[in-house]
């Protein structure tokens, strides 16, 4: 007879946990950071200032940022440069899109983590 497998381990307060990320190309590409980075460059409209909220260098914003552009069929972020306001980024109704499935995914996800974890007790 199998056990359960709470019956394997010792006893404690034990949870599954995980995080979810799309790869492709070879490379995780869109997960939790870049996600928070979309929305706060949507909230910011700076690739700058969503970074400096996340405590990221530019450059590392811009190299997801890059990537999501490279990988994905339209373009996650739209730039402009310059001008007399200045310069600013917005986000394309593709990545909201994406944005609103991978919460989808997440909140599955978490349910299937919770009843996973509700084996163990």
């Amino acid at each position: 007879m199998k056990k359960q497998m709470r019956d394997l381990l010792k006893k404690g307060d034990f949870r599954v946990n995980g995080s979810i990320w799309v790869e492709g190309k070879g490379t995780r590409f869109f997960g939790p950071g870049p996600v928070e980075l979309l929305q706060l460059i949507q909230e910011t409209g700076s690739i700058n200032q969503a970074a400096r909220k996340m405590g990221m260098s530019y450059k590392k914003a811009w190299e997801i940022v890059s990537r999501l552009n490279e990988i994905m069929d339209s373009p996650m972020v739209i730039t402009a440069t310059g001008g007399e306001k200045g310069g600013g980024s917005t986000i394309s109704e593709e990545a909201k899109q994406m944005i609103a499935w991978y919460q989808s995914l997440r909140d599955k996800f978490r349910r299937f983590m919770e009843q996973e974890t509700e084996k163990l007790q």
